[in-house]
């Protein structure tokens, strides 16, 4: 490495630490994917009398446990009875022991969202009055402290080992084959594999630490990893670890019988390595000797055999290759965003072909920074190679917008959430480096072409300047004295030969602008990782909405509604109220009135719940009768908030009996 270059790539690296570690200092169990909405009671209220149990709402499903949802009274001691119930439209309740006193009462919860991410949080309230309490609120945390940060570094080099090692491989079978037999692009792929492998085992080992207690002394808890493999974000890392047995094979062929096929090619002079469309120094010297030494048919005939075994192998691990490419993306796909939510169907495969244009695109690049900056100086990277990077860089740009477009949309919701949550903002910054890493690529586009033009005229200086400096090689008595004078030429060769190539203008320019495009690369993926792990913006103005409604709220709701069974006094009016109107228990009272504002002694009364715009319902509900015409029921759930449809139905004979209907904003 020349002394002009080895700053760079420091400065790179430097770049890659600085931002991995701003990004993930800040991870913070607030990135969770899945929010309260609501509960019953709600937070800061005080009840009359002690609830029979405690209903939480969420924004999505979540998974929960035996201590999932805990009850604690104001010294700390757990006063709710047996697990938690799914009581449907994404609440869950916990039954309470009877008779609780007055007090102050925390709600403590910690539970995992459908996409993977841990949720935790409390509230408080009260019955009878408020008390003291010695349970403290500030403790409730997930994702967060030591293992939290190392759960975030192994997603980042994750994520950054599949893109190296999957573009990386498609960058050396799709645009530079010679590629396969050079020791730093091996070295990268490899890494990348390595990485990946790591940062997957970590994962699996941190995962039951990371969404329950957070200790790191849990991180090795045999128990804790057996419950880990039996949720979906276990199978998925399990799942990914088998595709990396796979990919370790791929790469095994891809840089063993690949690269030896690459290398008896050449040296049998296979016509398509002589059909390069720009002449290599290799190329030259090549040409040199194959003209001396004149036409051979045999030969010919052996790099015809010779290069039709490499195509049908180049094939091969373009398709085994692909396969398990996908199904290393597929992993992420089937347990995080794209698995919840929207359209799961649909997001699941689009989130495989972002990841794969991501990985084809920016770890191409990383390739073909080694490529420029490490090749040997005897084997420099052809422009040709760099031309036909660009045409698939410019193809995994436009999926990568197609498919972004969709995952926005999807994510967002609306233009407001792209300004007014983390997540839009974050994807704003995403959207700014992908704009600035497409006007780099497309100065190191205008590089290329100028670099193509001089590419044959380098390559003649070089043979040139060979053929000018050496002399004819004369053999000394000392064997060990002619392989010393050997390696030293070797060395001057490779000196000169790289010399004459850093002075180019146009390769030196090329190498700037790439390298520029890898430091953006480093920052967009550190951002890219923090949105995966940020709370998408629709879910974040749910939930936003569904508290401004809630605090909006004054007192219950009550609806009045003209009723007429068309028999003999058989008009009146019907009035039901519901306290306090929001998602989970609630009371409700009916009463029936006569026109003249009197109690109507009617003999049954009947109401009934339904929220059409989520199929749910209708939900019956049978009040008893307390006093003439006044009807009460308690504990009536309300699965979720939004526009519900009471039904109220009134007999006032054995034969006469009516059913009206009105709309009210629940939740």
């Amino acid at each position: 490495m020349t002394p002009t270059i080895a700053p760079r790539l420091r400065t790179l690296l430097l770049l890659f630490l600085a931002v991995t570690g701003a990004l993930l200092s800040g991870a913070a169990p607030a990135s969770a994917h899945a929010a309260l909405t609501g509960s019953n009671p709600t937070q800061g209220s005080v009840v009359d009398k002690a609830p029979e149990q405690v209903s939480l709402t969420f924004s999505e499903q979540v998974s929960l446990n035996d201590d999932s949802l805990q009850v604690l009274d104001p010294k700390g001691g757990r006063v709710d009875a047996g697990g938690a119930s799914d009581l449907g439209g994404d609440t869950y309740g916990l039954k309470l022991r009877p008779g609780l006193p007055d007090g102050t009462y925390t709600v403590t919860y910690q539970v995992v969202s459908a996409d993977s991410h841990p949720v935790a949080g409390a509230f408080t309230f009260s019955i009878g009055a408020p008390s003291g309490t010695s349970v403290a609120l500030s403790g409730q945390a997930a994702g967060g402290g030591v293992v939290g940060f190392l759960y975030g570094a192994g997603r980042y080099f994750s994520y950054a080992g599949f893109i190296v090692l999957v573009g990386g491989a498609a960058f050396v079978l799709a645009c530079w084959q010679r590629g396969a037999g050079i020791r730093p692009l091996q070295r990268l792929v490899v890494g990348g594999w390595l990485t990946l492998t790591a940062a997957t085992l970590a994962l699996l080992l941190l995962r039951g630490s990371y969404v329950g207690s957070g200790k790191v002394g849990d991180i090795f808890d045999l128990n804790l990893l057996g419950e880990v493999l039996q949720t979906k974000s276990g199978a998925a890392l399990v799942s990914r670890l088998l595709l990396l047995a796979a990919a370790a094979l791929f790469i095994a062929v891809l840089f063993g019988a690949y690269a030896r096929r690459d290398e008896d090619e050449r040296e049998a002079g296979s016509p398509e390595t002589g059909a390069e469309d720009e002449i290599t120094e290799a190329g030259v010297a090549e040409a040199e000797v194959t003209a001396a030494q004149g036409p051979c048919a045999e030969d010919d005939s052996e790099a015809a055999h010779l290069s039709a075994e490499k195509n049908d192998l180049t094939f091969g691990l373009a398709v085994g290759g692909a396969v398990v490419a996908a199904g290393l993306a597929a992993t992420w796909a089937m347990a995080e965003h794209a698995s919840t939510g929207l359209q799961p169907g649909i997001a699941m495969p689009v989130d495989v072909l972002h990841l794969l244009a991501v990985a084809t695109w920016l770890g191409g690049l990383a390739a073909l920074v080694t490529a420029l900056f490490r090749a040997p100086a005897d084997t420099p990277i052809e422009a040709s190679a760099v031309r036909r990077f660009s045409r698939l860089a410019f193809g995994s740009v436009l999926v990568l917008v197609g498919t972004g477009i969709y995952q926005s949309w999807r994510q967002l919701g609306s233009w407001s959430a792209l300004t007014g949550t983390s997540y839009g903002r974050l994807l704003l910054v995403k959207i700014g480096l992908v704009a600035v890493l497409v006007g780099i690529a497309w100065i190191s586009r205008r590089w290329t072409g100028r670099l193509a033009e001089t590419a044959a005229p380098e390559a003649a200086v070089v043979v040139e300047q060979r053929s000018a400096v050496r002399t004819p090689a004369t053999v000394p008595a000392d064997s060990r004295r002619a392989a010393q004078l050997a390696r030293q030429q070797a060395a001057l060769d490779s000196t000169r030969d790289k010399r004459v190539r850093d002075a180019d203008p146009h390769r030196s320019g090329l190498r700037r602008s790439v390298l520029a495009e890898a430091g953006v690369a480093v920052v967009l993926l550190a951002v890219t990782t923090a949105l995966t792990a940020t709370e998408p913006g629709r879910t974040a103005e749910a939930a936003r909405q569904a508290t401004a409604a809630a605090s909006q709220r004054s007192g219950p709701l009550s609806l009045k509604m003209p009723f007429d069974t068309g028999g003999e006094d058989g008009k009146g009016t019907v009035e039901v109220t519901l306290d306090p109107a929001r998602v989970g228990g609630n009371q409700m009272h009916v009463f029936v009135l006569r026109p003249n504002g009197k109690a109507f002694d009617v003999p049954e009364v009947k109401v009934a719940f339904t929220l059409t715009a989520k199929n749910v319902g209708p939900l019956p509900v049978t009040p008893d009768r307390v006093a003439t015409g006044h009807w009460a029921a308690s504990g009536v759930q309300i699965p979720m908030a939004g526009q519900w449809k009471i039904a109220v139905t009134v007999r006032t004979s054995d034969i006469d009996q009516a059913t009206v209907y009105k709309n009210a904003q629940i939740g």
